[in-house]
């Protein structure tokens, strides 16, 4: 067979997905905040956009037609109204299909309180009246001063030269709980100092306040404390050196170590539990970040009211007059393509997040009717609930249902949670019809735990029987398992932690 060069020509079908719908679905992904965020560098590429304030809502004539801006008229090459539909570009003119008479444009749901109190600037009598809540005077508080900041305050009111030169370089190894970093014979080889120099620093630096910082392990932490209170005896020193007995438990054996009787040995656990083991983190200057819901769930008389947080979602609205003003003028083809782009980048944009929260609404929708029994009794109730599930109830892909419920957090009476909170596993109940939320399990064992007395400490066999007893059929290891994910210790921890309460007490 000779080999020689050749043209094919071949027709395949493939799936492609275009700017468009990549953009739609990366919407779908983005919380409100971070939609402000990618609508506001829309706003900035393309010149036919524009924001509308939060409370501007105005209602549209019935024919559609915006009266207030007197559009000039258009040229013969463009064409009425029924020539622009022709040509695809009349869509954006169609009014959506929403009822502004319906009772949800009504100024009584959260997000329209929340964007009123947003619009009052400055009345604290809506933001009480409105949400029921004063304004955050933390908000306008000074930053607080950090651990590094305090230390080095009081290093230069103390200290100087080269002293001043080794206690900036140690203060800045310190971390946020107030335990030095650094190699002190490093740190000497570094700066080309004695290391007498700097550990006569780094005792200077753990003079300061608060007291225990600078220190390398938490037995040096403590002592310091110990020292400051005037408590570090050679009964606290052993004590303190052994640690590792503290936290087994093994108390009968650091008593004997200590050689102090059961009275002094119960004082010296209690003086102990007072010590603060991370002093610095008082002066952490790290704040939780405040969650801003992007739904509101309240009940009603007829069921559940689904709302959108408007006050965070930016409204975008084309304008059309500034449209018409470009194409009338005289333009080349260049421009004439840049213009079209542009129109129907916008077109698509307002499109797609008008999409985007009727999606947004009718995910939470089914989500709210398959949990009610929690919105209205507690997580006990809450009920196994997959992806999919929801996915073949509103008719959409499974992927598209993660989309929506990633970064999303839904505000309730019974507070705030993430919208993949209400996907939780099943365990199965005793009987074999149904099953119960793994999530309602775990609050079952963190109330049995939470009840039981130190004299009566719950292992996971009796838990297991316990939780049976209620009809939930469930394996000791996923007991475990459970335990473990709330953050709460075996029963041999527990039974230590009770035996040292017992002690401090």
């Amino acid at each position: 067979m000779a080999l020689a060069p050749r043209l094919d020509l071949r027709q395949s079908q493939s799936l492609v997905m275009t700017p468009q719908l990549q953009q739609a679905i990366k919407l779908l992904a983005l919380s409100n905040l971070e939609i402000e965020a990618f609508v506001a560098s829309e706003l900035e590429k393309n010149p036919l956009l524009e924001s509308a304030p939060a409370g501007e809502d105005r209602n549209p004539p019935a024919d559609g037609i915006d009266r207030e801006i007197e559009a000039p008229a258009l040229p013969a090459e463009i064409g009425d109204a029924d020539h622009l539909i022709s040509q695809g570009l009349g869509a954006a003119d169609s009014p959506l299909d929403v009822d502004f008479a319906a009772e949800t444009f009504i100024d009584d749901g959260p997000a329209d309180r929340v964007a009123a109190a947003a619009s009052g600037a400055g009345s604290l009598d809506i933001l009480r009246e409105g949400s029921g809540e004063a304004p955050d005077f933390d908000s306008f508080a000074n930053p607080q001063q950090g651990l590094q900041e305090h230390l080095m305050d009081q290093a230069r009111s103390s200290l100087s030269g080269m002293d001043l030169t080794v206690a900036t370089q140690l203060i800045g190894q310190i971390d946020e709980a107030g335990y030095l970093e650094a190699n002190l014979l490093e740190t000497a080889h570094g700066m080309g100092v004695a290391l007498q120099s700097v550990e006569r620093v780094l005792g200077l630096i753990q003079s300061f306040d608060p007291t225990g910082v600078g220190a390398r392990s938490l037995a040096e932490c403590l002592t310091l404390q110990a020292k400051e209170a005037d408590r570090y005896d050679p009964c606290m020193a052993k004590m303190l050196a052994n640690l590792d007995l503290l936290a087994r438990g093994a108390l009968p054996q650091l008593r004997r170590i200590c050689g102090v009787d059961e009275e002094d040995f119960a004082d010296m656990i209690r003086e102990l539990r007072a010590y603060d083991p991370k002093p610095g983190l008082r002066y952490s200057t790290d704040t939780a970040a405040p969650v801003t819901p992007d739904l509101f769930v309240r009940p009603t008389r007829d069921g559940w009211s689904i709302e959108v947080n408007a006050a965070t979602l930016p409204r975008v609205l084309i304008n059309h007059s500034y449209y018409v003003e470009l194409a009338t003028g005289p333009q080349n083809k260049a421009s004439k393509a840049w213009l079209a782009d542009c129109l129907a980048s916008a077109n698509w944009l307002v499109k797609a997040l008008d999409q985007r929260q009727k999606t947004i609404i009718k995910v939470a929708t089914e989500i709210v009717r398959c949990q009610e029994e929690f919105f209205r009794k507690g997580v006990e109730h809450l009920k196994p609930l997959t992806l999919k599930a929801v996915a073949d109830a509103i008719g959409m892909h499974e992927s598209t249902v993660s989309r929506v419920t990633s970064n999303k957090y839904l505000s309730c009476p019974r507070g705030l949670y993430e919208l993949k909170y209400f996907f939780t596993s099943g365990v199965a109940v005793a009987g074999g019809e149904g099953a119960i939320s793994a999530e309602a399990v775990k609050s079952h064992i963190k109330a049995l735990i939470a009840a039981e007395t130190p004299d009566a400490i719950l292992s996971d066999d009796t838990l297991v029987d316990m939780l049976r007893g209620k009809g939930m059929d469930i394996a000791r290891r996923t007991v475990a398992k459970y335990r473990e994910s709330l953050g709460i210790g075996s029963s041999v921890q527990r039974r230590r932690q009770q035996a040292l309460r017992g002690k401090a007490a």
